[in-house]
């Protein structure tokens, strides 16, 4: 009888698949593929093109306002209390104005940021944050427009996307929370968070690697630079979270590791593609914006707008890319909004920066720029 039964679940099990495969229309999706790579490496970006469709229709950049009426006296003559913008024309700010408006708060207008009664009131938290948000905007077009954001730049929508606070933004994880009873140490490990890709690698790369300006630009390497070991090395906890912080790159830029190495040999920069260059100029630029204008506006937002710990919103990778290797399909947004790209307070003058007592930093070694298919 147990013979029975298990031939006859076998039976049923064998023609059911049958069916599944002849009646579901199971198929490959098409694929579209890039080769960003040397020919012969592999190093393709594959996706279906359903995914490619959906993802390019959810990052279109907004068009934008028209052309301000040429002349006129400056913004900082006409309003009280125009701190950033001082150096724009009236009209100029006022297109910059409703542009942020539609950018940031498009359902609450002017008054997220202003108290109409008195346009000059710094009392909402808003406009104190907005304003050094625009600071660190122009700080992005011009600083780091040579090394990583180029003639595309960025805008308030990059991050915003029609929401006051943007939907990728981060705060130091504190991990479990166990008030009492025996507890193993975990490492920060296993607690399947998205930002290493709900794998079980160290939950909070983040804080170590992206929130710290002054952190060692070894940090993040964990390969040995000789085929033999010369010294110690780093512990597997550092390649944990290094990979860990790969995981959130590659998710958040909506690519696999190809996209800027050459899997054969990793740490090679000499194998690796012009974009790895670019990856590593963006974690910098993150560190930067999260040390130099995110983490000295902790007094000023809220208690509630802040993390458990107390920490402030911050930034990473997902915050601009939203799952694409260039955000907004690549549009070149500040374009229209050359103001955003200077700073624009008036009458400022630059003292030139003095000549640096130590080299600058470790930088990148050159990658030869891959061959196109």
């Amino acid at each position: 009888m147990k013979t029975f039964f298990v031939v006859l679940g076998a039976s049923i099990a064998f023609f059911l698949t049958i069916a599944m495969f002849g009646t579901s229309g199971w198929e490959r999706p098409p694929l579209t593929t890039t080769q960003n790579g040397f020919r012969g490496t592999g190093m393709d970006q594959v996706h279906t093109r359903a995914e490619v469709a959906e993802i390019r229709d959810a990052n279109v950049a907004p068009a934008p306002a028209d052309p301000a009426e040429e002349g006129g006296e400056l913004a900082g003559q006409t309003y009280e209390n125009v701190k950033v913008l001082s150096g724009l024309t009236t009209n100029e700010f006022n297109r910059l104005m409703v542009s942020m408006t539609e950018w940031v708060a498009p359902e609450q207008g002017c008054t997220y940021c202003h108290n109409t009664e008195n346009m000059a009131d710094d009392s909402l938290y808003q406009k104190r944050v907005a304003r050094r948000m625009l600071q660190m905007t122009q700080h992005i077009n011009s600083d780091w427009k040579a090394n990583h954001v180029g003639g595309t730049g960025v805008t308030c929508y990059t991050c915003h996307r029609g929401q006051p606070v943007p939907a990728n933004i981060w705060f130091t994880n504190p991990g479990p929370n166990h008030t009492s009873g025996f507890v193993s140490r975990n490492n920060g490990q296993n607690m399947a968070a998205p930002s290493v890709g709900l794998a079980s690698l160290p939950y909070d790369s983040l804080t170590e690697y992206l929130a710290d300006k002054s952190i060692d630009n070894n940090a993040i390497r964990v390969n040995a630079t000789t085929a033999l070991p010369t010294s110690k090395g780093k512990p597997i906890q550092d390649a944990e979270k290094t990979y860990g912080l790969m995981i959130h790159m590659s998710e958040g830029l909506g690519v696999n590791c190809t996209f800027c190495h050459n899997t054969r040999a990793i740490s090679n920069w000499q194998q690796s593609t012009p974009q790895r260059t670019t990856a590593w100029h963006g974690i910098r630029m993150v560190r930067d914006i999260n040390g130099n204008f995110m983490e000295p506006l902790t007094s000023t937002f809220p208690r509630n707008r802040l993390g458990v710990l107390g920490d402030v919103p911050k930034v990473n990778c997902t915050t601009c890319h939203n799952g694409q290797n260039k955000p907004l399909n690549g549009a070149h947004v500040v374009d229209a909004y050359p103001e955003l790209t200077k700073v624009t307070v008036a009458d400022v003058v630059k003292t030139p920066a003095p000549a640096p007592d130590t080299p600058p930093a470790e930088t990148p070694p050159a990658v030869p720029a891959a061959p196109q298919p």
